[in-house]
């Protein structure tokens, strides 16, 4: 059986009257291939014509399309005059009843909408302050626990941390501390030959890189690297509800979960540390080879009587607290994710910035608290 295409007639009655009979399929798909623009301008100049009916009972199929195109003909309005299926005219009728819901109330600007923005800020950032303080106490009791009852530490999600946060770190740690050694020595050696000061190379490049870029430079890394993997994971945890599951078996998620991260950081954190700093000093140390002519038997000679030993138990410190700080901070945005993918990669992206934020203010920290110690005497 063939289907019937779309149709549009206009018949005059006796009286006077006009009525358009339309039939056929009134659908997107039909009115596809005819010309509609034609048929809109003819039911736009006929809709508000006085005296006309409207016969639609040969309409065939109606979607929201054919019925929009009839309504707006009709002024948004059902003629007075109007013979229609039933079916069809409840299309119409959802389409009047969309029409008249009432829009949603503009609300209007509060003269102190900069003081509420400033309020509902302070406000976030008091309960990130309480709950990283809550973390921070749970963690004290957590370690108060385990001095009483040393069988339950969790060896094993600690040593797992310390693999995926340290070993697994090594290679890309000691890449940038080498071609950073060599980029800090290259730039420095060209301003020490103009004052005949190439010894001193080594004065630059020891506390430099052991005092200062050492420790921060690791930091960042690690922040980047398994800050975001820590906040990713409690997140992903959160979203397919392990952490109520564990909660709910009575396993304590600080101790299993919080307390294995913080001390694998504050472990692993200061060995990287250390070995991103002798990769360093061997990348300035060949780069000052090539454009010096320091030999290394000279670097290794002078390089504890230009930096104090009190320069590495610095730096050392710096990497415990650094990296307790990130971990800290990674649990802290992984427990605040909600049950959704937004929330994940908001909360990943904010422990990543406030944990390098942190490290660089700890930095500043350490710098005015130590002023003057570890300094070499003038």
């Amino acid at each position: 059986m063939a289907v019937q295409a779309t149709t549009l007639a206009e018949k005059t009655t006796t009286e006077g009257w006009s009525e358009f009979v339309l039939g056929g399929r009134w659908t997107l798909r039909a009115l596809a291939g005819t010309d509609t623009t034609g048929w809109q301008r003819q039911l736009l100049a006929s809709g508000q014509r006085p005296r006309l009916s409207w016969n639609c009972m040969g309409i065939e199929a109606l979607d929201s399309a054919g019925a929009l195109m009839l309504w707006r003909a009709w002024g948004r309005k059902l003629p007075d005059t109007l013979l229609i299926q039933p079916e069809h005219l409840r299309i119409f009728e959802r389409i009047a009843a969309t029409e008249s819901e009432p829009s949603a109330p503009v609300v209007p600007t509060s003269p102190f909408e900069g003081v509420m923005r400033l309020g509902s800020v302070t406000l976030a950032i008091g309960r990130h302050v309480r709950d990283f303080v809550s973390l921070l106490g749970q963690l004290i009791l957590d370690g108060l626990y385990l001095v009483r009852h040393p069988a339950d530490l969790p060896k094993r999600e600690i040593s797992a941390n310390i693999y995926k946060s340290g070993v697994q770190a090594m290679p890309v740690t000691a890449l940038v501390g080498f071609l950073i050694g060599i980029v800090l020595s290259y730039l420095s050696s060209l301003q020490l030959l103009q004052f005949g000061a190439d010894i001193f190379i080594v004065n630059i490049l020891g506390l430099g890189v052991i005092r200062e870029l050492g420790p921060v430079l690791v930091a960042i890394l690690v922040a980047g690297r398994s800050g975001s993997a820590m906040t990713a994971q409690l997140g992903v945890m959160r979203v397919t509800e392990e952490i109520d599951a564990l909660s709910t078996m009575g396993v304590p998620r600080s101790l299993r979960l919080i307390f294995p991260k913080v001390v694998a950081l504050g472990v692993a954190l200061p060995l990287l540390v250390l070995w991103t700093t002798a990769i360093a000093l061997l990348g300035g140390m060949v780069s000052a080879q090539f454009q010096l002519d320091i030999s290394y038997g000279f670097f290794f000679e002078t390089l504890p009587k230009a930096v104090p030993a009190a320069n590495l138990w610095i730096g050392l410190t710096k990497g415990l607290v650094f990296g307790v700080a990130i971990a800290l901070v990674a649990c802290h945005f992984g427990l605040r994710v909600m049950p959704n993918t937004e929330s994940l990669s908001a909360n990943t992206t904010a422990s990543v910035v406030t944990a390098i934020t942190m490290v660089i203010i700890l930095d500043a920290i350490f710098a005015i608290a130590t002023r003057s110690i570890g300094l070499p005497k003038i």
